[in-house]
């Protein structure tokens, strides 16, 4: 992208932290290139209308920068995006009829799926990245480097353990100040099912929030705090906060957070991200279709990889391009 569009002052941390929650004023975007074969209307032709993005914290970013890059292209369509939680968003938004899409960075539930169909909403999925999911601790608990995935649940299950040498004798015998996501989240029903190993087993004793900024600073101002976040925000934070090396069993195979280890299947936490359009939205709102065809397009780019997520492969760009076609023909 040519320097004139993006000042170097504007880093992506800055893209990360300041955002907004809804809109994309002031938002820079770098998409890369068009896929061969790629379907959009012309430049002459018109296209303009609302969208409403919900959901994911975690989906956010790739969702806010798909919306910005859109609108350059067509400037009379006005996309929304609007952080809010996976669970959050369906329930209170995107089930409800109120959103054309939702961001999600786990599958959505069937409970969820129930609530849209009551709504006449039905949810289409694609899965656009993937995702690390990352541990931090701050940047002096120089005693701990791994955890396993027992160890985690030791810490973050309902009944979890109080002081860091509750886990390992040789840890402080120090309170941990724990900072995770809200059970609103895709992320926080990811941790709890996948690591804490039961539904509704999360501990509620931690300072629970949607906003990742708040987890960064958290672990950041404590020696003894711990955290767990997407990590494209550990990454635009990594010089502040400590990322910790997981092994699912065995101490000995222990693997650092990195895109890399995720797209080959060596990272333990590592996991897809989603987006849900409405199938009505899709068929009746031509810049919700042509957006999400885009979104598809796009998500096998560097884009993904530059805001610190897995791009999707080729085969699964074709098959999300192939169901949104079988949903337009319906």
């Amino acid at each position: 992208m040519p320097e004139t569009e993006r000042p170097e002052s504007d880093s992506r941390r800055g893209f990360l932290a300041g955002a907004g929650t809804v809109g994309l004023a002031a938002v820079a975007g770098c998409i890369g290139r068009s896929h061969e074969g790629a379907r959009y209307p012309s430049d002459e032709e018109s296209l303009s209308g609302g969208i409403t993005i919900t959901g994911s914290s975690t989906v956010y970013p790739v969702s806010v920068a798909m919306a910005e890059e859109f609108q350059q292209k067509y400037t009379d369509v006005d996309v929304r995006v609007d952080s809010t939680g996976t669970g959050g968003g369906f329930k209170n938004h995107f089930c409800p009829g109120n959103s054309d899409v939702n961001g999600a960075s786990r599958p959505i539930k069937d409970g969820e799926k129930d609530h849209c169909a009551d709504n006449g909403v039905e949810p289409v999925e694609f899965q656009v990245a993937g995702d690390a999911l990352t541990v931090a601790v701050n940047n002096d608990a120089d005693w701990v480097d791994c955890v396993t995935f027992d160890e985690l649940s030791q810490i973050w299950g309902s009944d979890g353990a109080q002081q860091w040498s509750d886990v390992r004798d040789d840890w402080p015998d120090e309170p941990f100040e724990l900072y995770g996501p809200a059970s609103t989240s895709g992320t926080f029903d990811w941790f709890t099912e996948n690591v804490v190993g039961e539904a509704d087993d999360h501990r509620g004793d931690y300072e629970a929030t949607e906003d990742d900024n708040i987890v960064v600073q958290g672990i950041e101002g404590s020696k003894f705090a711990m955290g767990y976040l997407g990590y494209a925000h550990y990454e635009e934070n990594h010089d502040r906060i400590k990322a910790v090396e997981i092994a699912e069993e065995d101490k000995a195979n222990c693997t650092p957070p990195s895109l890399d280890n995720a797209k080959a299947g060596d990272y333990p936490m590592a996991r897809p991200l989603f987006i849900y359009p409405d199938a009505e939205s899709i068929r009746e709102k031509e810049q919700v279709r042509e957006f999400v065809r885009f979104y598809l397009n796009q998500s096998e780019t560097d884009l993904v990889k530059q805001i610190g997520y897995v791009p999707t492969s080729e085969e699964l760009r074709e098959e999300n391009l192939s169901k949104l076609e079988d949903v337009i023909g319906e």
